[in-house]
């Protein structure tokens, strides 16, 4: 991969890629929980990616106080980032919320730390599993 400057992007650039990463790190996750039926997979996924979860994911974070204060500046850089989409069945707080923890996943990616990508996904897929996201 080109040497890009993740510290440049705007957050809706990290948010694009950001999206990218979380996506296939969920549907690995559901892939080895063994579910084969597209319909299911699909139904599981948006326990995961869809806005509102992330919005309570991240409600999660801060409780946990679980990012670092570099994370958090990747975080805010998306979730303030002008967007000219509009929200699909959500409200635009929750839309930009969505946005920042996308941006988030962008940053780590892009600034090479595949470890902490693993670290924040194990984490995630034990919120939505107990239930603490879905309240």
């Amino acid at each position: 991969m080109q040497n890009l400057q993740y510290e440049q992007m705007n957050g809706l650039s990290l948010a694009y890629i950001g999206d990218a990463i979380y996506e296939l790190e969920v549907r690995q996750h559901l892939l080895s929980l063994g579910l084969t039926k597209v319909n299911d997979l699909q139904k599981r996924s948006k326990h995961y990616v869809s806005a509102k979860a992330h919005a309570a994911l991240f409600a999660c974070m801060i409780t946990d106080s679980l990012l670092t204060d570099n994370e958090l500046i990747y975080f805010k850089r998306g979730r303030n980032a002008k967007s000219h989409t509009k929200a699909k069945n959500t409200d635009v707080v929750t839309y930009r919320i969505s946005t920042g923890i996308e941006a988030l996943f962008g940053f780590l990616h892009l600034s090479g730390q595949p470890e902490r990508i693993s670290e924040l996904m194990k984490w995630v897929f034990e919120q939505v599993e107990s239930g603490r996201t879905s309240k």
